[in-house]
C-alpha cells in the first residue's frame, strides 16, 4: 500500500472520523490556529458517518481555504474500521509528513511547528515522533497519563512490551511518508476490536523507525466513552504482544545469553503465571524460576503448573527471592503500583533494560 504524496505539501494532517460532530469543532479550530507552519493539508476522511460531521467540515472549507490550507476529502458510506479510515486518509493526502490528529483531540498551537522542525533532524524515511500530551479531563487514565510523560529517550526505544502500547502514544503521532510506506500503512482487514496502531509501532520499528518524544504536552488527548480505544479485545493485545516477545526480544536474548538461554518470570502471582501459560512450550522450557518479594508466594517454593487436559502438572519451576534473580529478567509487575519498592528493587540491581531485563506488565 503506496501513497505517493506531493513535494508541494510539506504537512498533512490526517484526520480520519466517524460520527464526530461532538468533538470536531474544537479540532478543527486547533488546526487554525497553528503558528509558524509549513504548507499545510488537512485530510479528513469520513468512516460512514451518520450525523452532521461531513457538514461540520464544509462548515470550516472556506476559513481553512483562507488561511492557505488546502482541504481534502473523502470517505465510505458504511465503516470500515479505524485501520482503513487511516489508510484513507492519508492515501488521498499529498504531503511528505503525516500529522496524526483524531477528530475528538485538539493540538497546541505549535504541535506542528515543533515536530515539523524535529523531523527536518532525522533521515526523512526513519521519522517516527511523537509528543506529550494534556488528558481531558483532567485525572482520567493517570497511570497511562504519568508513565507516558515520564518515559525517557531510553525508555522509548525498549518498555514496548507493556500493556500500555505504543511507548508514542497514537494521537500524537508525525511520521513521515516514506516511514508509512515502508511500513505498507495500517491493517485495515480488521474493522473492530483490533490494535491497528501497536501493529504499525512495531513494523514501523522493525523497518527502522527512530523513536523520538518531544518531551513538552502538544495535545489535548480527549478521553471519552465513544473512545474507540475501547473497542479493542485486550486479548488480541496480550497475544500480539507475546508474539513480538517470542520472534524478536527472544532472538536478541539468544545472541545476548546463547542459544539455550534461560530466563527469569518476576512475580510469581496471577500475571506471571499467565504470561508462563501463554508462552510456546518451546519458551515456557526456558523459564528456570519464578521470583518475587512477597513472602506468602516464596514459601511455596515451587510453582506446578497443572495441565487440565492433560489431568496431571506438567513443570515445577522454583520461587526464588528477588534478590538471587539473575538476567536475563522478565518483569511482569505493574509499574507504578508499588510505591516505587519494583523500581527501587530494578535500580538496586544495576541492570540494564533491554538486555537484562524488560517489562511486561
Amino acid at each position: 500500500m503506496t501513497a505517493v504524496g506531493s513535494t508541494n505539501i510539506a504537512v498533512s494532517i490526517i484526520i480520519p472520523v466517524r460520527d464526530g460532530e461532538k468533538f470536531l469543532r474544537p479540532c478543527l479550530l486547533s488546526v487554525l490556529a497553528q503558528k509558524a507552519c509549513p504548507t499545510l493539508e488537512v485530510s479528513i476522511f469520513d468512516d460512514g458517518s451518520k450525523d452532521a460531521t461531513m457538514a461540520i467540515v464544509e462548515e470550516f472549507r472556506p476559513q481553512f481555504e483562507s488561511a492557505g490550507i488546502t482541504v481534502t476529502t473523502g470517505g465510505t458510506a458504511t465503516s470500515g474500521g479505524v485501520g482503513f479510515a487511516k489508510n484513507g486518509s492519508v492515501r488521498q493526502s499529498s504531503g511528505k509528513f503525516l500529522c496524526f490528529l483524531d477528530a475528538d483531540d485538539v493540538m497546541s498551537p505549535h504541535r506542528i511547528a515543533e515536530q515539523y522542525a524535529e523531523a527536518l533532524k532525522h533521515p526523512e524515511d526513519t521519522v517516527f515522533i511523537g509528543c506529550n500530551f494534556i488528558r481531558d479531563p483532567v485525572g482520567s487514565t493517570e497511570r497511562y497519563t504519568r508513565w507516558a510523560a515520564e518515559l525517557s529517550p531510553e525508555d522509548v526505544k525498549l518498555q514496548i512490551y507493556t500493556a500500555f502500547g505504543p511507548t508514542l502514544t497514537a494521537p500524537t503521532w508525525f511520521i513521515s511518508r516514506k516511514l508509512y510506506n515502508k511500513v505498507n500503512g495500517f491493517v485495515d482487514t480488521i474493522p473492530k476490536g483490533f490494535p491497528e496502531d501497536l501493529v504499525f509501532f512495531y513494523n514501523a520499528i522493525d523497518v527502522g523507525a527512530e523513536l523520538v518524544k518531544i518531551n513538552r504536552p502538544l495535545m489535548t488527548y480527549r478521553y471519552h466513552p465513544d473512545c474507540a480505544t475501547f473497542g479493542v479485545d485486550e486479548r488480541t493485545i496480550w497475544g500480539i504482544r507475546i508474539a513480538r516477545l517470542e520472534s524478536v526480544l527472544f532472538k536478541e536474548w539468544e545472541s545476548d545469553y546463547g542459544s539455550d538461554f534461560t530466563f527469569t518470570i518476576w512475580n510469581a502471582g496471577k500475571q506471571g503465571k499467565q504470561f508462563y501459560k501463554s508462552l510456546s512450550p518451546a519458551n515456557q522450557a526456558r523459564v528456570a524460576a519464578f521470583c518475587d518479594v512477597d513472602v506468602k508466594k516464596l514459601s511455596k517454593r515451587v510453582y506446578e503448573c497443572y495441565d487440565p487436559v492433560q489431568r496431571k502438572v506438567t513443570a515445577k519451576i522454583p520461587i526464588m527471592s528477588h534478590l538471587d534473580a539473575i538476567p536475563p529478567v522478565i518483569v511482569c509487575v505493574k509499574l507504578d503500583l508499588t510505591d516505587g519498592g519494583l523500581e527501587a528493587n530494578l535500580a538496586a540491581k544495576s541492570w540494564t533494560q533491554g538486555r537484562d531485563y524488560v517489562h511486561f506488565s
